[in-house]
């Protein structure tokens, strides 16, 4: 669904299989933001962030958190590993997540 509205909007969208894979495609792609989930297979997503905010080509990256999980410890641990924003996939719409890419691009 996020896929389909954020290419509707004009947006190109390149998407990974799993943590691994994410991480190696940004270093390829060099994305302008990044959706990450949390829970990935062969690496999660904060492993990916991390690995995202050691190295400096991809460092600067914005990168929201997207996923199902929203426990408070999660959503503090992603936000202080260098995450814009988390969001949860229950309560964030295709079109919000949408709109909400100009604004973080800013940031």
């Amino acid at each position: 669904m996020y896929k389909l509205k954020l290419e509707l909007d004009g947006y190109q969208v390149t998407m990974a299989k799993d943590g691994e894979e994410g991480l190696q495609l940004t270093s390829e792609v060099k994305p302008d933001i990044i959706f990450l989930d949390i829970r990935l297979p062969k690496m999660d997503g904060f492993a990916v962030l991390e690995g995202l905010r050691a190295n400096e080509e991809t460092r600067q990256i914005p990168v929201v958190i997207l996923s199902n999980y929203g426990e408070r410890e999660l959503v503090e641990r992603g936000l202080k590993l260098g995450a814009l924003e988390y969001l949860i996939k229950s309560q964030t719409t295709p079109a919000n997540l949408s709109r909400g890419v100009e604004g973080w691009l800013k940031e």
